[in-house]
């Protein structure tokens, strides 16, 4: 925080004190993800060191980096609407049942 002084008027003072932006960082772009990594290895025994080119051939070959993979839907099954009834009608019947006056002890 900076603190300084400011004269206003004659003989009157004012505290400033104004919040200086803290450096995140030292790098003129500190948001950006560089393209270089140590030299890897990937399957066909050549060594990489552009995560661009590493992925492509990773893809060509037919590999999934974990990470990246997208997931695919899971179909519902078909029972799932036989679940849902039931669930409906165990619902219906403690609500008939809680207004009829049953309380569980407990």
């Amino acid at each position: 925080m900076d603190i300084r002084l400011i004269e206003i008027g004659p003989g009157r003072w004012r505290v400033d004190r104004r919040e200086v932006p803290v450096a995140r960082s030292a790098l003129p772009c500190p948001m950006v993800i560089s393209d270089e990594m140590p030299p890897v290895e990937q399957v066909d025994g050549r060594f990489y060191t552009s995560k661009r080119e590493f992925r492509a051939v990773g893809r060509a070959l037919g590999l999934t980096e974990v990470g990246t993979e997208t997931v695919k839907p899971r179909p519902r099954s078909t029972d799932a609407r036989i679940v849902k009834e039931g669930r409906r009608k165990a619902l219906q019947a403690a609500t008939e049942k809680y207004r009829a006056g049953y309380r569980p002890k407990g």
